[in-house]
C-alpha cells in the first residue's frame, strides 16, 4: 500500500468513525444532521447500486424506483401478515427477503431485457417496468392497498437511532460490494462488456450471465433501501415510492461524482443531498425546476463527473 492509499483508508476510517459517533454527540432525535446524514448514506447506497448496473457494467437503467418500491411493498406485506414469526417490527429478515424480493424481480425482468434489447431500448424499457409496476400495485386491491397503500404503525417509531445505523450500514456494504465485484474477475467481465460486447463475447465472456448478476445485485440494494424508507415513513403507497426521483437523483448523484468509480457516487449524493434539501427547505415552489435545471447542467458541463474531472478526464472520449 502506497503513500497516496494510506491516506485514502485513514481519512475513510476517521469519517466512517465520526458518523458512528454523531448521534451519541448530538440529540439524535432533533438534530437535523442525523436525519441528513440517514438520507445521504440512503443515497450513497442506491447511487452505488445504479452504480454497478450503468457505470461499470454499461447497462442504463431508468427502472430503480420499480426495485425501491417492490422492496418498500414487500416490507409492508410481510410485516403485516408476520410472515416472519420474528415479531420484531424493525426486523433485518424482513428487509433482506425484501431486497431479494427485488433482485428475483430484477433477475425475471433483466432475462429478457439484457437478451434483447441494448442502449436506449434497455433504458426504455426498464422506464416501462416502473409504470406496469404503478398499475399492479393501485390495482391490487387490499393486498398492496390500491392507490391508499400500506400504513405500518407510526407508534413503533422509537428513535432514530437505528434507522441511521442501518442507512450507515447499507452505505458502507453496497461501497463495499461493488469494490469487490470490481476488483474480481466478475469486474473484469463487466468492464469489457460496457468497453465493447461484442469484444468480450468473442473473448469467451457470457454476456447475459453477467449483465443480469449486475443488475440482481443493483436491484438487490436498492430494495433493501426501499425497506428502510418504508419503515421510516411509515406509508407506502405508488405516488411516493414509485416516484421517479428514487431513480434520477442516483443517476444525476453518479453523474455528477463521477460514474464508474467507487468515490464518484458518495461525493454526488453527500452534494445533491445537500442542494436538493436547502432546495426544498428554502425554494420550495420551484424545487422541481431547480432539481430539472441542475441536472441538465452537470450533463453539459460535467458528464463524466467531478472525480473523473479531478484525474484530467472531464470531457468525454471520442468513439
Amino acid at each position: 500500500m502506497n503513500k497516496a492509499d494510506r491516506i485514502k483508508t485513514a481519512s475513510a476510517a476517521i469519517l466512517l468513525a465520526a458518523a458512528v459517533g454523531l448521534p451519541f454527540v448530538v440529540d439524535a432525535e432533533s438534530s437535523y444532521a442525523v436525519y441528513f446524514l440517514f438520507l445521504t448514506f440512503t443515497y450513497i447506497a442506491l447511487s452505488q447500486s445504479w452504480n454497478l448496473i450503468a457505470g461499470y457494467t454499461g447497462q442504463i437503467s431508468l427502472g430503480h424506483h420499480a426495485f425501491f418500491a417492490i422492496g418498500a411493498y414487500l416490507t409492508g406485506i410481510v410485516w403485516i401478515h408476520d410472515l416472519t414469526g420474528t415479531g420484531y417490527y424493525f426486523d433485518p429478515v424482513t428487509m433482506f427477503l425484501s431486497g431479494l424480493g427485488s433482485a428475483l424481480l430484477a433477475t425475471a425482468i433483466g432475462i429478457p431485457l439484457l437478451s434483447k434489447l441494448r442502449g436506449d431500448y434497455f433504458a426504455l424499457g426498464t422506464l416501462g417496468l416502473g409504470e406496469i409496476l404503478r398499475v399492479l400495485l393501485i390495482k391490487g386491491g387490499a393486498f398492496t392497498g390500491g392507490a391508499t397503500g400500506l400504513m405500518l404503525p407510526a407508534g413503533a417509531y422509537t428513535s432514530m437511532m437505528p434507522y441511521y445505523f442501518t442507512s450507515l450500514i447499507l452505505a458502507v456494504l453496497s461501497t463495499a460490494v461493488v469494490f469487490a465485484i470490481v476488483r474480481s474477475q466478475t469486474g473484469l467481465a463487466l468492464g469489457a462488456i460496457r468497453e465493447d460486447e461484442m469484444a468480450a463475447a468473442a473473448s469467451g465472456v457470457n454476456i447475459l450471465f453477467y449483465k443480469v448478476l449486475a443488475f440482481a445485485v443493483s436491484g438487490f440494494f436498492a430494495g433493501l433501501c426501499g425497506s428502510l424508507q418504508a419503515y421510516y415513513l411509515f406509508h407506502i403507497h405508488p405516488e411516493g415510492f414509485l416516484n421517479l426521483n428514487w431513480t434520477l437523483y442516483p443517476i444525476l448523484m453518479c453523474v455528477l461524482g463521477g460514474s464508474g468509480t467507487l468515490l464518484g457516487p458518495i461525493l454526488g449524493a453527500v452534494f445533491l443531498t445537500a442542494v436538493f434539501s436547502l432546495a426544498n427547505i428554502y425554494l420550495p415552489e420551484v424545487h422541481p425546476i431547480f432539481s430539472g435545471a441542475l441536472i441538465i447542467i452537470v450533463m453539459l458541463f460535467l458528464p463524466n463527473g467531478v472525480f473523473r474531472l479531478k484525474k484530467g478526464g472531464g470531457k468525454r472520449p471520442v468513439s
